[in-house]
C-alpha cells in the first residue's frame, strides 16, 4: 500500500511539472507573439514616418478627395426623397457646429495661409466630424428613407477614411512642427436624437450631411495646397 501510495505521489508531481513546463512555454510563446506584435506596430509607425511629406500629403489627399466624394453623393441620395417642405426648415450654414472655426473662403485666401495653419485648420474640422459621424451612423439605420441601406454603408466608409486621413495628418503633423498639431476644439452639441417625426428626422439628418459636405470640400482644398506647395508648383496651377 504504501508503495503504491509513493508511485501516485510521484505521478502527481510528474504532472504538475509537467503543467508548469507546458505553461512556461506557453507565456514565452505569448511574450514572443507579443513582442513581434509590438515590434510590427513600432516598425510600421517608423516606416511611416519616414515617408517623404510630400507621399504623404498625396495619400491624404486622396482620402480626403474620397471623403468629399462621399459625402456629396449622400446629399444627392437624401435630395431624391427629401420633402420640398423640408428644405424651407432647414437651418442655416451658418448653423453648423463647424462654422466658429475662421478659415480661407475659397483657394485665393488658402494660399495666403502658411502651411502649419492650414494643416491645424484640416485637423481640427476632421476632428470636430468625429462625434457627428457616428451620430448619422447610427441614425441611418432606421433612417425613414428607401435608400437607408446605401447611405448607412457610405456613412461607414466615411468613418474609415475619415480615421485613416486623421492617422496620416497626426503624422504630418508631427513633422512641420507645433504649430500644425494645434487643434481647435469645436463641440458638436446637437445630440444623439435627431427627432421623432419622419420630416424633422430627415431635416436634421439632411442637414448634418450638408455640413460635412462643405467641410470635407475644405478639408480637401486645404491639403491640394499643401501638396501644391510641398511639389513647389505655381499658384495658378494649384
Amino acid at each position: 500500500m504504501q508503495q503504491k501510495s509513493e508511485k501516485r505521489q510521484l505521478g502527481q508531481r510528474r504532472n504538475r511539472l509537467r503543467t508548469c513546463r507546458t505553461d512556461k512555454r506557453t507565456m514565452a510563446q505569448r511574450r514572443i507573439s507579443g513582442g513581434k506584435l509590438f515590434i510590427t506596430v513600432v516598425y510600421l509607425v517608423a516606416m511611416c514616418r519616414a515617408v517623404p511629406v510630400n507621399d504623404l500629403l498625396d495619400r491624404a489627399s486622396q482620402r480626403s478627395d474620397k471623403m468629399h466624394s462621399l459625402s456629396t453623393l449622400l446629399t444627392q441620395e437624401m435630395d431624391s426623397h427629401f420633402p420640398p417642405y423640408g428644405r424651407m426648415q432647414m437651418p442655416r450654414p451658418a448653423d453648423c457646429h463647424t462654422s466658429a472655426l475662421q478659415t480661407p473662403n475659397d483657394k485665393e485666401q488658402a494660399l495666403q495661409v502658411s502651411e502649419s495653419d492650414l494643416m491645424s485648420l484640416a485637423r481640427s474640422l476632421l476632428q470636430a466630424w468625429v462625434d457627428p459621424l457616428a451620430v448619422l451612423s447610427t441614425s441611418a439605420i432606421t433612417l425613414p428613407h428607401p435608400s437607408k441601406s446605401s447611405i448607412s454603408s457610405k456613412i461607414q466608409e466615411l468613418q474609415e477614411h475619415s480615421k485613416s486621413l486623421g492617422d496620416g495628418l497626426d503624422i504630418l503633423s508631427g513633422k512641420m512642427g507645433p504649430s500644425a498639431q494645434a487643434i481647435s476644439f469645436l463641440p458638436y452639441t446637437g445630440g444623439t436624437d435627431l427627432g421623432q417625426d419622419r420630416v424633422t428626422i430627415l431635416n436634421k439628418f439632411n442637414f448634418l450631411l450638408s455640413c460635412l459636405r462643405r467641410d470635407s470640400h475644405k478639408i480637401d482644398s486645404f491639403l491640394k495646397v499643401l501638396r501644391c506647395r510641398a511639389a513647389k508648383l505655381q499658384p495658378e496651377l494649384c
